[in-house]
């Protein structure tokens, strides 16, 4: 199985920088409380000194948005969504251990997290240009078709794991109790980007290990790089 970015996201984003892990052996019993707290105590501290727009990971995202056509403060990125309701309610709602760890990762990076149960994928999973006939399934269960060139998480059957890059992703791969191997992607596009996915990868692999009897695999992706193969 490989994750990857097509060459024409490479192109139109070449200050892209990714990161990609694979863990299995995942389950909905551990305890992440003590490591959430950690990381919202980051996510506290820089929100003390600024709201989220004026966080650099976060402007870079915004001017990514707008390139795509897309108007900033109506599709934010997912770090930028969950840092905006985490400073209105000093808290994040519980879904399952693995989502509410990387949540708070989210947070204190200021950069957005995708977890993929990788069962629920088909083929390889490509960041790239839709055509507009691929299907996208809502948490409300609802199906919907991105529109042509939209950015989507797509798989080799045509079905969209995520819409609008790192805004929204599907109901059909979340991770639920029953997941046991998943993929993880982060993406950045501020200028330190490279040091601060590596850092944050980092993160993502000591919290697996320490909390789920897993190895994770990982890779950062640059144009040089751009295939994660697990």
């Amino acid at each position: 199985m490989q994750f990857s970015h097509s060459d024409a996201m490479w192109q139109a984003f070449p200050e892209l920088r990714a990161g990609a892990l694979h863990a299995g052996g995942i389950d909905a019993d551990a305890d992440v409380e003590a490591a959430i707290a950690s990381f919202n105590a980051i996510a506290e501290a820089r929100l003390a000194k600024a709201q989220e727009g004026e966080f650099p990971e976060i402007q870079a995202w915004r001017r990514g948005f707008s390139r795509m056509g897309l108007k900033p403060t109506q599709y934010r990125c997912a770090s930028e969504a969950l840092l905006r309701r985490f400073r209105q309610e000093h808290a994040l709602p519980r879904l399952h251990p693995l989502i509410d760890l990387c949540n708070a990762i989210s947070l204190a990076f200021a950069i957005p997290i995708a977890v993929f149960d990788i069962e629920k994928i088909a083929g390889d999973l490509e960041v790239r240009r839709a055509k507009g006939d691929e299907t996208y399934l809502t948490f409300a269960g609802e199906i919907e078709h991105p529109e042509a060139n939209e950015v989507i998480f797509a798989d080799d059957e045509h079905r969209a794991h995520a819409r609008r890059w790192t805004n929204r992703q599907s109901g059909l791969s979340a991770v639920r109790e029953t997941t046991r191997s998943v993929l993880i992607v982060a993406e950045a596009l501020h200028a330190s980007a490279g040091d601060d996915i590596a850092r944050l990868v980092e993160a993502v692999a000591d919290a697996l290990a320490r909390h789920w009897p897993a190895t994770p695999k990982t890779a950062m992706l640059t144009p040089v790089s751009p295939r994660f193969e697990f």
